[in-house]
């Protein structure tokens, strides 16, 4: 027993002196801290003698033609107030945010030196999922109503399951490196399924690169089962594409099918479309990308300008038959 114990003791010292991941090691010496605004709580805890100050020192967020009267009703209404207080509980204390971003852009920093660490911007908004974060001009926006778990009474009557279960704050991340790896991805100009799935495929690999900490799940959006499931029927989705000859065509419908938001994806199969998550075709996407990486020795930063053929031709996949 006693050496049972010298044993875990041992295995425990090693593990708790594991280096950290290599890019983390590689940007230590990288002094950055990204500047968090709270619009959320400056808005929310100002009254409405103080808004003439609010939108001096935030003009962006109140574009001319727009009545102070919205903002100040908005202000003062008691179902905001609440969605906000709502917010206040899950992120009053920013903390941990500010570490994940401060490590996540000391990452970016190291593999694109010539990228601006943005201003950060937490508010609350409309709940519109589909701009669930926004990085443009060199602003990066969080609407924080949207990541409040996804069993928050705010959503359950709005939005549908397969949408609502990435509204937690553990998804808050991926959806911000989901929009930085969208704006260093450049969008294909090849209409095909395969150049469809690798562009997606690129951006989870970045995401992935770049939040070492993160798990599968949440890097694509999918919960546990999702991943066991595209895991035990990776060869079966590859097969259905290569036979069905899907890879170099160019119909529109494929990405309704197998790449964009869905409660599940459509092989036209009840008994396999009743199982399998949505955007199958990303998570194959990804594996061919991690493959390439893999057997080939390309940076990430060159990864960006690889063609989609050249990246599967020399990807080497193959997914493994299941036991």
């Amino acid at each position: 027993m006693k050496k049972m114990t010298l044993l875990v003791l041992i295995l425990l010292s090693i593990s708790a002196c594991k280096p950290k991941n290599e890019l983390d090691e590689a940007a230590s010496d990288i002094e950055l801290t990204v500047h968090i605004n709270r619009f959320d709580q400056d808005f929310f805890n100002s009254n409405p003698n103080q808004f003439p100050n609010l939108k001096k020192r935030y003009p962006f967020f109140f574009p001319p033609g727009n009545s102070d009267a919205v903002w100040l009703q908005k202000m003062q209404n008691p179902m905001w107030r609440e969605l906000f207080d709502a917010t206040q509980k899950v992120f009053g204390d920013f903390t941990k945010q500010q570490e994940e971003l401060d490590a996540f852009f000391k990452r970016i920093k190291y593999l694109f030196p010539t990228v601006e660490t943005p201003e950060v911007y937490t508010i609350v908004g409309d709940m519109d999922y589909q701009l669930k974060t926004v990085y443009a001009n060199n602003k990066l926006i969080i609407p924080l109503e949207l990541y409040l778990g996804e069993n928050s009474k705010y959503y359950k009557n709005e939005f549908p399951k397969y949408i609502r279960q990435n509204f937690k704050p553990s998804q808050l991340m991926p959806d911000v490196a989901e929009q930085f790896a969208s704006k260093v991805v450049a969008y294909p100009t090849d209409k095909t399924f395969l150049a469809g799935i690798i562009y997606q495929g690129k951006i989870q690999y970045i995401k992935e690169m770049l939040l070492p900490e993160v798990t599968k799940a949440d890097i694509i959006g999918y919960q546990n089962k999702n991943i066991q499931w595209c895991q035990e029927n990776e060869r079966y989705i590859w097969q259905y594409f290569v036979e069905k000859g899907l890879l170099y065509k160019t119909d529109a419908q494929l990405a309704n099918r197998f790449t964009n938001p869905a409660p599940f994806s459509k092989f036209y199969l009840t008994e396999i479309d009743n199982e399998s998550p949505g955007r199958v075709g990303v998570w194959i996407g990804w594996q061919i990308v991690s493959s390439y990486m893999k057997n080939t020795d390309t940076k990430l930063t060159d990864l960006l300008k690889k063609p989609a053929v050249e990246i599967f031709e020399k990807s080497q996949y193959k997914p493994k038959k299941n036991d």
